[in-house]
Protein backbone atom coordinates (compact mmCIF):
# COMPACT_ATOMS: atom_id res chain seq x y z
CA UNK A 1 0.00 0.00 0.00
CA UNK A 2 1.37 3.40 -0.97
CA UNK A 3 1.81 6.21 1.52
CA UNK A 4 -0.34 9.12 0.33
CA UNK A 5 1.32 12.52 0.76
CA UNK A 6 0.05 16.09 0.33
CA UNK A 7 2.69 18.81 -0.27
CA UNK A 8 1.91 22.23 1.19
CA UNK A 9 4.15 25.23 0.41
CA UNK A 10 3.49 28.79 -0.66
CA UNK A 11 6.22 28.74 -3.32
CA UNK A 12 5.76 26.77 -6.52
CA UNK A 13 9.50 25.99 -6.65
CA UNK A 14 9.50 24.11 -3.35
CA UNK A 15 6.17 22.41 -4.06
CA UNK A 16 7.79 20.97 -7.18
CA UNK A 17 11.12 20.08 -5.52
CA UNK A 18 9.45 18.37 -2.54
CA UNK A 19 7.03 16.55 -4.83
CA UNK A 20 9.90 15.35 -7.00
CA UNK A 21 11.89 14.28 -3.94
CA UNK A 22 8.95 12.26 -2.63
CA UNK A 23 8.48 10.66 -6.05
CA UNK A 24 11.99 9.20 -5.74
CA UNK A 25 10.96 7.26 -2.60
CA UNK A 26 9.48 3.75 -2.90
CA UNK A 27 5.76 3.24 -2.27
CA UNK A 28 5.02 6.96 -1.89
CA UNK A 29 2.32 8.73 -3.88
CA UNK A 30 1.97 12.52 -3.97
CA UNK A 31 -1.83 12.90 -4.07
CA UNK A 32 -1.85 16.68 -4.34
CA UNK A 33 -0.31 20.03 -3.49
CA UNK A 34 -1.58 23.21 -1.83
CA UNK A 35 -0.20 26.78 -1.99
CA UNK A 36 -1.53 27.89 1.40
CA UNK A 37 -2.98 26.63 4.67
CA UNK A 38 -6.65 27.20 3.84
CA UNK A 39 -6.47 25.18 0.64
CA UNK A 40 -4.38 22.57 2.46
CA UNK A 41 -7.18 21.96 4.98
CA UNK A 42 -9.72 21.57 2.15
CA UNK A 43 -7.48 19.03 0.41
CA UNK A 44 -6.76 17.11 3.60
CA UNK A 45 -10.51 16.72 4.03
CA UNK A 46 -11.10 15.67 0.40
CA UNK A 47 -7.96 13.61 -0.31
CA UNK A 48 -7.38 12.00 3.14
CA UNK A 49 -3.57 11.91 2.88
CA UNK A 50 -1.59 9.83 5.34
CA UNK A 51 1.11 12.49 5.61
CA UNK A 52 1.54 16.15 4.70
CA UNK A 53 4.72 18.16 4.27
CA UNK A 54 3.87 21.54 5.74
CA UNK A 55 5.66 24.82 5.11
CA UNK A 56 5.76 26.49 8.53
CA UNK A 57 5.88 30.12 7.26
CA UNK A 58 2.98 30.91 4.91
CA UNK A 59 0.70 33.91 4.34
CA UNK A 60 -3.04 33.74 5.03
CA UNK A 61 -2.70 30.73 7.34
CA UNK A 62 0.59 29.64 8.92
CA UNK A 63 1.74 26.09 9.44
CA UNK A 64 1.04 26.41 13.17
CA UNK A 65 -2.54 27.47 12.43
CA UNK A 66 -2.91 24.49 10.11
CA UNK A 67 -1.73 22.15 12.88
CA UNK A 68 -4.26 23.66 15.29
CA UNK A 69 -7.02 23.35 12.70
CA UNK A 70 -6.18 19.72 11.91
CA UNK A 71 -6.53 18.88 15.58
CA UNK A 72 -9.72 20.87 16.18
CA UNK A 73 -11.40 19.42 13.07
CA UNK A 74 -10.36 15.85 13.85
CA UNK A 75 -8.38 15.48 10.61
CA UNK A 76 -5.87 12.73 11.27
CA UNK A 77 -2.66 12.70 9.27
CA UNK A 78 1.03 12.91 10.03
CA UNK A 79 2.89 16.17 9.53
CA UNK A 80 6.49 16.80 8.50
CA UNK A 81 7.29 20.48 8.93
CA UNK A 82 9.39 22.23 6.29
CA UNK A 83 11.29 25.12 7.84
CA UNK A 84 13.84 27.79 7.00
CA UNK A 85 17.17 27.40 8.77
CA UNK A 86 16.74 30.65 10.72
CA UNK A 87 16.11 31.60 14.33
CA UNK A 88 12.47 32.40 13.51
CA UNK A 89 12.18 29.11 11.64
CA UNK A 90 13.62 27.31 14.66
CA UNK A 91 11.13 28.94 17.03
CA UNK A 92 8.19 28.03 14.81
CA UNK A 93 9.44 24.48 14.24
CA UNK A 94 9.83 23.79 17.96
CA UNK A 95 6.28 24.98 18.53
CA UNK A 96 5.08 22.74 15.69
CA UNK A 97 6.86 19.70 17.11
CA UNK A 98 5.36 20.40 20.52
CA UNK A 99 1.95 20.52 18.82
CA UNK A 100 2.51 17.01 17.50
CA UNK A 101 4.30 17.29 14.15
CA UNK A 102 6.14 14.04 13.43
CA UNK A 103 9.45 15.60 12.37
CA UNK A 104 10.92 18.42 10.30
CA UNK A 105 13.32 19.18 7.48
CA UNK A 106 14.99 22.47 6.62
CA UNK A 107 14.90 24.15 3.23
CA UNK A 108 18.24 24.41 1.43
CA UNK A 109 19.61 27.95 1.46
CA UNK A 110 20.80 28.41 -2.10
CA UNK A 111 22.13 25.91 -4.60
CA UNK A 112 20.85 24.78 -7.98
CA UNK A 113 17.55 22.86 -8.32
CA UNK A 114 19.22 19.44 -8.67
CA UNK A 115 21.37 20.00 -5.55
CA UNK A 116 18.29 21.13 -3.60
CA UNK A 117 16.33 18.12 -4.84
CA UNK A 118 19.07 15.76 -3.63
CA UNK A 119 19.32 17.50 -0.27
CA UNK A 120 15.57 17.38 0.37
CA UNK A 121 15.32 13.77 -0.83
CA UNK A 122 18.13 12.73 1.53
CA UNK A 123 16.42 14.53 4.42
CA UNK A 124 12.97 13.13 3.70
CA UNK A 125 13.95 9.50 3.05
CA UNK A 126 14.66 8.37 6.66
CA UNK A 127 11.77 10.44 8.05
CA UNK A 128 9.26 8.98 5.61
CA UNK A 129 10.64 5.48 6.28
CA UNK A 130 10.19 5.94 10.05
CA UNK A 131 6.73 7.41 9.58
CA UNK A 132 5.76 4.53 7.28
CA UNK A 133 6.73 1.99 9.95
CA UNK A 134 4.58 3.74 12.55
CA UNK A 135 1.74 4.15 10.04
CA UNK A 136 1.83 0.45 9.13
CA UNK A 137 1.82 -0.58 12.78
CA UNK A 138 -1.13 1.68 13.53
CA UNK A 139 -2.97 0.29 10.50
CA UNK A 140 -2.44 -3.26 11.77
CA UNK A 141 -3.64 -2.31 15.25
CA UNK A 142 -6.76 -0.63 13.87
CA UNK A 143 -7.62 -3.68 11.77
CA UNK A 144 -6.86 -6.36 14.35
CA UNK A 145 -7.37 -4.60 17.70
CA UNK A 146 -4.16 -6.33 18.77
CA UNK A 147 -2.18 -4.82 21.65
CA UNK A 148 0.91 -2.88 20.60
CA UNK A 149 3.23 -5.24 22.43
CA UNK A 150 1.99 -8.19 20.38
CA UNK A 151 2.87 -6.44 17.13
CA UNK A 152 6.00 -4.37 17.63
CA UNK A 153 7.85 -5.31 20.81
CA UNK A 154 11.10 -7.11 19.90
CA UNK A 155 12.60 -9.88 21.92
CA UNK A 156 14.59 -8.39 24.81
CA UNK A 157 17.70 -10.36 25.75
CA UNK A 158 18.84 -9.99 29.33
CA UNK A 159 16.48 -7.08 29.99
CA UNK A 160 13.98 -6.59 32.82
CA UNK A 161 10.24 -6.48 32.33
CA UNK A 162 8.82 -3.08 31.47
CA UNK A 163 7.95 -0.96 34.50
CA UNK A 164 9.57 -3.40 36.95
CA UNK A 165 11.47 -1.58 39.72
CA UNK A 166 15.20 -2.17 39.45
CA UNK A 167 17.48 -1.48 42.42
CA UNK A 168 19.86 1.42 41.88
CA UNK A 169 23.25 0.36 43.20
CA UNK A 170 24.53 3.91 43.70
CA UNK A 171 22.71 7.24 43.40
CA UNK A 172 23.76 9.16 40.29
CA UNK A 173 25.78 12.37 40.24
CA UNK A 174 24.93 13.11 36.60
CA UNK A 175 22.01 12.44 34.24
CA UNK A 176 22.44 11.97 30.47
CA UNK A 177 19.63 12.00 27.89
CA UNK A 178 19.86 10.95 24.23
CA UNK A 179 16.85 11.71 22.03
CA UNK A 180 15.89 12.41 18.42
CA UNK A 181 12.63 12.18 16.43
CA UNK A 182 9.75 13.23 18.68
CA UNK A 183 12.20 14.71 21.16
CA UNK A 184 10.94 18.30 21.63
CA UNK A 185 7.43 17.10 22.44
CA UNK A 186 8.70 14.31 24.73
CA UNK A 187 11.08 16.63 26.60
CA UNK A 188 8.31 19.21 26.97
CA UNK A 189 6.24 16.57 28.77
CA UNK A 190 9.02 14.96 30.81
CA UNK A 191 11.34 17.72 32.01
CA UNK A 192 8.64 19.91 33.65
CA UNK A 193 7.97 17.01 36.04
CA UNK A 194 11.43 17.39 37.61
CA UNK A 195 11.58 19.47 40.81
CA UNK A 196 13.31 22.83 41.11
CA UNK A 197 15.75 21.34 43.64
CA UNK A 198 16.89 18.56 41.29
CA UNK A 199 20.29 17.73 42.78
CA UNK A 200 22.47 16.95 39.74
CA UNK A 201 23.15 18.36 36.24
CA UNK A 202 21.37 16.94 33.16
CA UNK A 203 23.10 16.77 29.77
CA UNK A 204 20.90 16.35 26.68
CA UNK A 205 21.76 15.49 23.09
CA UNK A 206 18.83 16.13 20.76
CA UNK A 207 19.53 15.65 17.06
CA UNK A 208 18.96 19.12 15.59
CA UNK A 209 20.62 21.64 13.27
CA UNK A 210 22.10 24.98 14.38
CA UNK A 211 19.70 27.61 15.80
CA UNK A 212 16.93 25.11 16.54
CA UNK A 213 18.36 23.92 19.88
CA UNK A 214 18.45 27.49 21.19
CA UNK A 215 14.75 27.81 20.37
CA UNK A 216 14.05 24.49 22.07
CA UNK A 217 15.99 25.48 25.20
CA UNK A 218 14.07 28.75 25.44
CA UNK A 219 10.74 26.96 25.05
CA UNK A 220 11.61 24.32 27.66
CA UNK A 221 12.94 26.90 30.11
CA UNK A 222 9.51 28.57 30.15
CA UNK A 223 7.87 25.25 31.08
CA UNK A 224 10.33 23.77 33.59
CA UNK A 225 11.17 24.31 37.27
CA UNK A 226 14.80 23.39 36.59
CA UNK A 227 16.92 25.77 34.49
CA UNK A 228 17.28 24.88 30.80
CA UNK A 229 19.87 26.35 28.44
CA UNK A 230 21.85 25.68 25.31
CA UNK A 231 25.29 24.49 26.40
CA UNK A 232 28.35 26.72 25.96
CA UNK A 233 31.98 25.79 25.44
CA UNK A 234 34.06 25.61 28.65
CA UNK A 235 30.94 26.00 30.79
CA UNK A 236 30.97 24.45 34.28
CA UNK A 237 27.91 22.28 34.85
CA UNK A 238 25.68 22.86 37.91
CA UNK A 239 22.85 20.96 39.63
CA UNK A 240 19.21 21.62 38.71
CA UNK A 241 20.26 22.69 35.20
CA UNK A 242 19.61 21.04 31.83
CA UNK A 243 22.33 21.62 29.22
CA UNK A 244 21.30 20.98 25.61
CA UNK A 245 24.03 20.29 23.05
CA UNK A 246 24.08 23.08 20.43
CA UNK A 247 22.61 22.08 17.09
CA UNK A 248 25.19 21.00 14.56
CA UNK A 249 27.97 20.62 17.17
CA UNK A 250 29.12 17.84 19.49
CA UNK A 251 29.14 18.10 23.28
CA UNK A 252 31.45 16.24 25.66
CA UNK A 253 32.64 16.62 29.24
CA UNK A 254 36.10 17.82 30.22
CA UNK A 255 37.73 17.95 33.67
CA UNK A 256 38.01 21.34 35.35
CA UNK A 257 39.86 22.65 38.43
CA UNK A 258 38.64 21.74 41.93
CA UNK A 259 36.94 18.57 40.75
CA UNK A 260 34.33 20.39 38.66
CA UNK A 261 33.18 19.29 35.22
CA UNK A 262 33.23 21.55 32.18
CA UNK A 263 31.55 21.12 28.83
CA UNK A 264 33.51 21.12 25.59
CA UNK A 265 31.64 22.01 22.39
CA UNK A 266 33.40 20.75 19.26
CA UNK A 267 33.14 20.45 15.50
CA UNK A 268 34.57 16.92 15.37
CA UNK A 269 33.36 14.71 12.49
CA UNK A 270 29.83 13.34 12.42
CA UNK A 271 29.11 10.10 14.27
CA UNK A 272 26.20 7.91 13.14
CA UNK A 273 25.59 10.66 10.56
CA UNK A 274 24.81 12.99 13.47
CA UNK A 275 26.27 16.09 15.02
CA UNK A 276 25.54 16.38 17.90
CA UNK A 277 25.87 12.67 18.55
CA UNK A 278 24.59 10.81 21.61
CA UNK A 279 27.47 8.31 21.40
CA UNK A 280 29.98 11.17 21.43
CA UNK A 281 28.64 12.54 24.74
CA UNK A 282 28.08 9.14 26.34
CA UNK A 283 31.59 7.97 25.44
CA UNK A 284 33.16 11.07 26.97
CA UNK A 285 31.30 10.47 30.22
CA UNK A 286 32.21 6.77 30.29
CA UNK A 287 35.89 7.63 29.76
CA UNK A 288 36.20 10.80 31.81
CA UNK A 289 33.62 10.92 34.63
CA UNK A 290 34.46 9.26 37.93
CA UNK A 291 31.03 9.63 39.55
CA UNK A 292 27.86 7.61 39.11
CA UNK A 293 25.60 8.20 36.12
CA UNK A 294 22.02 7.65 34.97
CA UNK A 295 21.53 7.53 31.19
CA UNK A 296 18.15 7.84 29.48
CA UNK A 297 17.58 6.82 25.86
CA UNK A 298 14.35 8.15 24.38
CA UNK A 299 12.33 8.35 21.17
CA UNK A 300 14.33 8.60 17.95
CA UNK A 301 15.23 6.81 14.73
CA UNK A 302 18.50 4.98 14.24
CA UNK A 303 20.89 3.54 16.82
CA UNK A 304 22.89 6.54 18.05
CA UNK A 305 23.68 6.03 21.72
CA UNK A 306 23.95 2.25 21.86
CA UNK A 307 27.75 2.09 21.70
CA UNK A 308 28.01 4.78 24.35
CA UNK A 309 25.55 2.94 26.56
CA UNK A 310 27.67 -0.22 26.31
CA UNK A 311 30.65 1.74 27.65
CA UNK A 312 28.57 3.36 30.39
CA UNK A 313 27.15 -0.01 31.47
CA UNK A 314 30.72 -1.20 32.16
CA UNK A 315 30.89 1.66 34.70
CA UNK A 316 27.63 0.47 36.35
CA UNK A 317 25.54 3.26 34.82
CA UNK A 318 21.79 2.96 35.50
CA UNK A 319 20.07 2.97 32.08
CA UNK A 320 16.44 3.88 31.42
CA UNK A 321 14.72 3.40 28.04
CA UNK A 322 11.43 4.91 26.90
CA UNK A 323 8.93 2.19 26.05
CA UNK A 324 7.72 1.50 22.53
CA UNK A 325 4.12 2.56 22.96
CA UNK A 326 5.02 6.12 24.02
CA UNK A 327 7.79 6.65 21.42
CA UNK A 328 7.22 8.48 18.15
CA UNK A 329 9.96 6.22 16.74
CA UNK A 330 11.24 3.21 18.70
CA UNK A 331 14.66 3.18 17.06
CA UNK A 332 17.24 4.40 19.56
CA UNK A 333 15.57 2.92 22.67
CA UNK A 334 14.68 -0.26 20.80
CA UNK A 335 18.30 -0.82 19.78
CA UNK A 336 19.45 -0.24 23.36
CA UNK A 337 16.91 -2.74 24.64
CA UNK A 338 17.99 -5.33 22.07
CA UNK A 339 21.61 -4.77 23.11
CA UNK A 340 20.71 -5.86 26.64
CA UNK A 341 22.09 -2.75 28.36
CA UNK A 342 18.81 -1.34 29.69
CA UNK A 343 17.82 -1.59 33.37
CA UNK A 344 14.24 -0.42 33.03
CA UNK A 345 11.80 0.24 30.20
CA UNK A 346 9.13 2.77 31.09
CA UNK A 347 6.50 5.01 29.44
CA UNK A 348 7.23 8.67 28.84
CA UNK A 349 5.06 9.82 31.73
CA UNK A 350 7.10 7.69 34.20
CA UNK A 351 10.58 8.70 33.07
CA UNK A 352 10.92 11.75 35.34
CA UNK A 353 9.97 9.59 38.32
CA UNK A 354 12.56 6.96 37.39
CA UNK A 355 15.25 9.59 36.89
CA UNK A 356 14.51 11.14 40.28
CA UNK A 357 14.56 7.71 41.91
CA UNK A 358 18.03 7.09 40.52
CA UNK A 359 19.67 10.26 41.83
CA UNK A 360 20.09 11.84 45.24
CA UNK A 361 16.93 12.79 47.11
CA UNK A 362 14.76 14.95 44.86
CA UNK A 363 11.07 14.22 45.50
CA UNK A 364 8.66 14.87 42.64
Amino acid sequence: MKLRVLVVDDTSLFRRIISDALALLPDVEVVGTAPNGKIALERVASLSPDLITLDIEMPEMSGLEVLDALKSRGLKCGVVVVSALTLKGGDLTIRALELGAFDFITKPSGGDPQTNLTAISNSLAPIVSAFRRRWEIQSILRSTSAPAAAVVRPSIPSSPAAHAPVPVSKKADLVLIGISTGGPNALAKMLPALPANFPVPILVVQHMPPLFTKSMATSLAAKCRVAVKEAEDNETIRPATVYIAPGGRHMKIAPAPKGEINLSITDDPLENNCRPSVDYLFRSVANGFTGSTTAVIMTGMGSDGVLGLRLLKRKNCHIIAQDESSCVVYGMPGEAVKAGVVDIITPLDHIAEEISRSVKSAPL
